[in-house]
C-alpha cells in the first residue's frame, strides 16, 4: 500500500461530497480571510449567520477599515472571542493602507491575528498556493494516515504533520484550492472527533495506516489540558427608569474593551451589594429577580450570581445607562447573555408602565 497517493480520491470524494457553505464559493481573499478568522473555535452553523451579515455590514476590507471598532464590535457580538474582530480590524486598516490585499503566505502570515493555519487556508483557497492549513480536523486525520501517535498538541508534532500535508499537495492552482478544504472536510464529517472514524464511509480508508493497524481509534494523541479556574462572581442589572446601567472593561485583559452589567468577585448577598452600592453613590429600592448562569472561557469558568433591582442616587461617572435602542448597540459579550435578556424584560416592563 502506498500511502501517499490518496490525493485524487480525496479531492474527487470533496468535488462530489463536500457541504455548500458560503465561503467556499469564493476566491476573493478578504472573503476567505473573514470566514476563516470567524471559524477559529466557532462551529460552522454558528458561523454562516455572522458571515452574511458582516458582508452585508463591510463588503469589501476597505468598508471595514472605515467602520468604527464599536461598529465592529457590535456586528461581532455573540460570536465570542473578540480578540479576533478587533485584529481583523486591525490587519483591515494595514492591508487598505499598503493598497491591496497581500497575495504570499508570508506577507498574509505577518497581519496582526493571522497564524500559520489561517495563512495557509487563505494562501491556498484564495491564490491557489501549496501552503498546508492545518487545524485540529487536519491533525487527526493526518495523525490517523500516518499513524503518528505523537501528541498533537506538541509544535515539533504539528510540524511534522505540515510536512506529511506538503508532501500530497496538488501541483495545479485549480486542485491546490482546494485540497485543504477537502482535509478538513473529511475531518468534519468522516474522521470524526469524539467519536469512532467512518472508516467505510472514507475515500481514503484504504491508504490508512492506522487503519491497517487498528489503531485509528487511539489517534490523535493529545495531552491532558489543565483544569479551568473556577470563578464566582455577582452581576448587578441595575434599573433606573426605562435604562440599565453599563460599564466598560478595561483595555487589557479579559474582554477588554467590550460593555458588561456592573459586577464584582464573589457570590454576594443582597446585603453585601447594598454595601457595594453605598460604595458607589447608589441604593437599592426594588429587588426583582435573583438569577444563576455559568459561562465557560478557555482557561475559566464563570459562576455567576445576578440580581436584577432598581436604584436611586447620583450619577456616577462609571456608568452609562442605556436604554432599549442603546443596549441592542453596545458590544455586551455573550458572558452576560443571561442578564442581558433580563435587563431587555426589564426595560420593556417600564416602557408599558
Amino acid at each position: 500500500m502506498n500511502n501517499t497517493d490518496f490525493t485524487p480520491l480525496l479531492l474527487d470524494w470533496y468535488r462530489r461530497n463536500a457541504r455548500d457553505l458560503p465561503w467556499r464559493r469564493t476566491r476573493d481573499p478578504y472573503c476567505v480571510w473573514v470566514s476563516e478568522i470567524m471559524l477559529q473555535q466557532t462551529r460552522v452553523a454558528a458561523v454562516i449567520g455572522y458571515y452574511a451579515r458582516f458582508l452585508d455590514a463591510f463588503p469589501t476590507v476597505d468598508a471595514l477599515a472605515d467602520a468604527s471598532e464599536e461598529q465592529l464590535l457590535s456586528l461581532w457580538q455573540g460570536l465570542g472571542y473578540y480578540s479576533r474582530a478587533r485584529n481583523l480590524y486591525r490587519a483591515a486598516r494595514e492591508i487598505k493602507a499598503r493598497g491591496g490585499f497581500p497575495e504570499t503566505y508570508d506577507e498574509l502570515r505577518a497581519l496582526p491575528g493571522v497564524g500559520a493555519y489561517t495563512a495557509g487556508a487563505i494562501a491556498s483557497a484564495a491564490f491557489g498556493l501549496r501552503t498546508p492549513a492545518v487545524d485540529g480536523n487536519v491533525l487527526r486525520v493526518m495523525s490517523r494516515l500516518t499513524d503518528n501517535h505523537g501528541d498533537i498538541l506538541s509544535p515539533s508534532v504539528r510540524r511534522e504533520i505540515e510536512a506529511e500535508v506538503l508532501k500530497r499537495f496538488p501541483e495545479s492552482p485549480g486542485d491546490a484550492r482546494i485540497f485543504n478544504q477537502a482535509l478538513m472536510e473529511l475531518g468534519a464529517t468522516v474522521c470524526v472527533p469524539n467519536a469512532p472514524p467512518k472508516c467505510e464511509r472514507c475515500p481514503v480508508s484504504a491508504h490508512c495506516l492506522a487503519r491497517e493497524r487498528g489503531t485509528a481509534e487511539a489517534l490523535p494523541v493529545r495531552a491532558a489540558k489543565k483544569a479551568r479556574r473556577a470563578e464566582a462572581r455577582t452581576v448587578l442589572v441595575l434599573c433606573r427608569g426605562n435604562c440599565v446601567a453599563l460599564r466598560k472593561r478595561p483595555g487589557r485583559g479579559l474582554l477588554a474593551g467590550l460593555w458588561e452589567f456592573p459586577n464584582a468577585d464573589g457570590a454576594l448577598s443582597e446585603a453585601e451589594v447594598t454595601k457595594l452600592l453605598s460604595s458607589w453613590g447608589l441604593s437599592p429600592v426594588d429587588w426583582y429577580q435573583k438569577l444563576s448562569a455559568k459561562h465557560i472561557f478557555t482557561h475559566i469558568e464563570w459562576h455567576m450570581t445576578g440580581y436584577v433591582l432598581s436604584v436611586t442616587g447620583g450619577d456616577t461617572q462609571q456608568f452609562t445607562w442605556a436604554d432599549a435602542d442603546a443596549l441592542r448597540t453596545y458590544a455586551v459579550p455573550s458572558a452576560f447573555a443571561r442578564f442581558r435578556e433580563a435587563a431587555s424584560a426589564r426595560i420593556s416592563e417600564a416602557d408599558d408602565v
